[in-house]
């Protein structure tokens, strides 16, 4: 669209204010205006930077309001700088809205990258990143949260989520529950800052670190959790065998009862029969 001015999308420091890049720092000072979730830390990094633009709050509840704004804006030739409260805009962060709007109405959309914490906790966490899935934040309450927790437990790749620090344990310990207390998990906190801090272990003996030292869930977090490997395939595969041999062996005899398990669960049946007569002595000894 000729004559019309340019969103770009900027990426922000995370934490270390010299994390910013050249160029973000060169759009930040040319642009019209900035658009920010938090206009009190944009204006302390601009300050930093003696960096002056006209700085508009743009966050969830004001979107479409704004976006408007800021597309009349553009098309009246000025040049416009999203940006989030840390990182990149759009990653769990407001954006969306605008930038969907401004590549529908013609007008140029150019990403300015730099920090963000998801890839940023990734590269470092020493995960398998070949396949990941960033999920950003948990639901809050107890029930959401472990649906959504059940519904991503066959995910194969690296599990990456945010979380704000007062419910990071409570998170932990439902991901201990739902998913596995032994699944390899690491928590990354204050990323880039002064007190960057890993911890590295199993979901289960991370949520007993948070319940000794609660200082380790303040600041800003990521979690990342191994994603469902062979071993929990083999787990679930033989639970589910051992589920189907005891309904069928509570109604039939026990032969047929394991050759219907095994072309079910496409168990052996060998191993379903020792099985059957394992649970079957198990009952007379109760008896």
């Amino acid at each position: 669209m000729s004559g019309a001015g340019i969103l770009y999308v900027v990426a922000t420091p995370i934490g270390n204010l010299g994390d910013i890049t050249d160029r973000a720092r060169q759009v930040l000072a040319q642009v019209h205006s900035v658009a920010a979730e938090d206009t009190r830390r944009t204006l302390q990094l601009l300050t930093h930077f003696g960096i002056k633009a006209k700085l508009w709050s743009y966050q969830d509840h004001n979107e479409d309001q704004m976006a408007e704004r800021f597309l009349a804006s553009l098309s009246r030739g000025e040049d416009i700088a999203l940006v989030s409260d840390a990182g990149t805009p759009l990653i769990s962060d407001p954006g969306f809205t605008l930038v969907r709007a401004a590549r529908r109405r013609g007008f140029r959309v150019v990403p300015v990258p730099g920090a963000n914490a998801a890839v940023c906790a990734l590269s470092a966490a020493g995960l398998p990143c070949d396949r990941f899935l960033f999920v950003g934040f948990p639901p809050r309450s107890t029930l959401k949260r472990r649906e959504w927790l059940t519904d991503l437990g066959t995910e194969p790749g690296t599990l990456v989520v945010y979380e704000a620090g007062n419910r990071t344990r409570t998170t932990i310990e439902d991901m201990a529950s739902v998913l596995g207390s032994t699944r390899h998990a690491v928590l990354a906190r204050e990323l880039t800052k002064r007190f960057e801090t890993f911890l590295d272990g199993t979901l289960g003996s991370l949520a007993e670190r948070l319940r000794e030292d609660p200082e380790q869930q303040l600041g800003e977090l990521v979690l990342l959790v191994e994603g469902r490997g062979k071993r929990d395939e083999d787990a679930a595969q033989v639970a589910e065998e051992e589920r189907v041999m005891a309904i069928l062996s509570d109604a039939l005899p026990l032969k047929q009862a394991a050759t219907l398990a095994a072309r079910i669960t496409g168990g052996k049946r060998n191993r379903l029969y020792q099985l059957g007569l394992r649970r079957q002595a198990s009952c007379d000894r109760e008896e």
